[in-house]
């Protein structure tokens, strides 16, 4: 179907470039080398994140990330960083991992297509260790009411062009209904059309 050839063959490659844009990689380095130990990567993708941690800080990484078709990139990738990393292929809805397992959770550009965010979020929180944190930085819901109707109006359109992306989720909501707080909350436009660039990024606490 054009659906599934779009998804398996156009998608990655789109979402690689958008993803590894000059001021996304700006956003990356604000939030990424402040990730410690245990490293739990959920959407790892095709391995955007992995030039930006410090390998003094780091132990090891697991990436997750349910688009299978990303992961010959991320392996490309790994083995450029030099950085201990497993991939699973499985959404983070159910992460099949002992409780408390990491002392860092990193979401970058993630939380807008998990079909069940507060699920994952809940998941997220559960394999966390209790002094651990988890590090974000997303695009989601502007603060001003006119870009919050560009957003609603648009939505229709670009989730399916852009893998289920969801333009308007309150990304702090939903941190604090999973039980997260949050310490650190930095937010502010990015330069470019206002309904795709309204940013929240920093560190949320279990």
């Amino acid at each position: 179907m054009p659906a599934n050839w779009y998804q398996r063959h156009i998608l990655p490659t789109a979402l690689d470039l958008a993803c590894g844009l000059p001021m996304i990689g700006r956003m990356r380095q604000l939030v990424v080398p402040r990730a410690q130990g245990r490293v739990l990567e959920v959407g790892i993708g095709t391995g955007l994140n992995l030039r930006y941690y410090d390998r003094c800080r780091v132990t090891h990484i697991t990436g997750l990330d349910p688009a299978l078709q990303l992961h010959p990139l991320a392996q490309e990738r790994i083995a450029q960083a030099g950085l201990p990393v497993d991939l699973v292929g499985l959404s983070a809805e159910k992460i099949p991992l002992p409780d408390a397992s990491f002392d860092t959770v990193l979401l970058t550009y993630t939380l807008c297509t998990i079909p069940d965010p507060q699920a994952a979020l809940l998941e997220m929180k559960r394999v966390l260790a209790p002094t651990g944190k988890l590090l974000f930085c997303e695009h989601g819901r502007a603060p001003d009411a006119s870009v919050q109707r560009w957003q609603e109006r648009l939505q229709p359109l670009w989730g399916p062009l852009a893998g289920g992306c969801h333009l308007g989720r309150d990304i702090p909501a939903l941190l604090r209904a999973a039980g997260f707080t949050l310490p650190d909350l930095q937010t502010r436009y990015l330069s470019g059309p206002r309904p795709f660039t309204f940013h929240y990024w920093g560190e949320a606490l279990p």
